[in-house]
């Protein structure tokens, strides 16, 4: 006989990165200092746009919320991470391997949907510059965001239950630095044919629905840009979509190559999906702040203004 996970009391155990055991305390270092950069980056960009009347617009708003999922996204895994790193094998428990597991995944489907929804900013900003502050109301992007977050709920929570239902009867070793789906159903004794299944096509499809959306929304934006009369009138129109342009392409190439890598790439060593896993967690969210900054002139110039207030007067 065995015990359902539900009654369960013993705890998951996280090994960490399999064969890189010796080197955990050097690969913690730049995802020390990387998880660090993630931080501070989201939390500047979060402060800004909360304090500076001339960043409460839509665009910005979309981009708290993106700040703020990222922060969820890489909070969720790199601390336990950087703890197997440091003190090796860590205990979680079954409940809070749950939780891992369900904020992993919904911040990942939320992260999407926002992309998504700043994409429509754009549209509507390039196609229909006019209607712009008629559409995009208070109330609306309220909607949006909530209907958004709902859609993320739904989609992983089947996950948590899917998980929760099966029984855990042999090893409770997960070869990983974090609780994610199906690395934690493949422990079970049981069929988890539903688990595979509901975890690869649902959140795939939810994606790839954002993505074709996202890619029917800049198809629109580049008619409308190209049908404008002067090629400065062109470029700043570009300009405003050029760095949503740069974090889409940094969050869907890494996260569908690893997708697929994971479910067809049966060749590649454990070792490379699981340090890509903890990359992904980890390197957007640092490096999206960066992106908006860079581009964005007007957090650049709140930044500098934050940082440097003797060289901005």
């Amino acid at each position: 006989m065995y015990n359902l996970s539900s009654d369960n009391t013993g705890d998951f155990t996280l090994l960490g990165i399999p064969g890189l055991e010796r080197y955990h305390v050097w690969i913690s270092l730049p995802f020390c200092f990387i998880y660090l950069m993630a931080v501070v980056g989201n939390s500047i960009l979060l402060y800004l746009i909360a304090v500076e009347h001339s960043l409460h617009a839509p665009m910005f708003f979309f981009l708290s919320m993106l700040a703020m999922t990222d922060l969820i996204l890489s909070t969720t895994c790199v601390p336990k991470t950087l703890t197997i790193f440091w003190l090796g094998p860590q205990k979680i428990s079954f409940p809070g391997c749950l939780t891992q597991l369900f904020f992993l995944h919904y911040s990942f489907v939320l992260d999407s949907a926002i992309l998504l929804a700043m994409a429509f900013d754009r549209y509507v900003a390039i196609c229909s510059p006019l209607s712009y502050t008629s559409v995009l109301i208070p109330i609306t992007i309220i909607k949006i965001i909530v209907g958004f977050s709902f859609r993320s709920f739904c989609v992983f929570v089947p996950c948590v239950f899917l998980v929760n239902r099966l029984p855990f009867c042999w090893t409770l070793i997960i070869s990983h630095t974090y609780c994610e789906h199906i690395g934690v159903a493949r422990l079970a004794c049981a069929d988890i044919s539903i688990n595979i299944w509901y975890g690869f096509c649902v959140p795939i499809m939810t994606v790839i629905s954002d993505v074709i959306l996202i890619a029917v929304s800049y198809f629109l934006i580049l008619c409308a840009v190209f049908r404008l009369p002067s090629r400065d009138a062109r470029l700043k129109a570009l300009g405003t979509c050029g760095s949503h342009v740069c974090v889409i392409l940094m969050f869907y190439i890494p996260a569908f190559f690893s997708i697929l890598a994971h479910r067809f790439g049966h060749n590649v060593p454990r070792t490379f999906h699981i340090v890509f896993a903890n990359l992904y967690v980890v390197v957007p969210p640092a490096l999206n702040p960066i992106v908006y900054g860079v581009k964005t002139k007007q957090i650049q110039d709140k930044v500098i203004r934050l940082l440097f207030p003797q060289r901005s007067q």
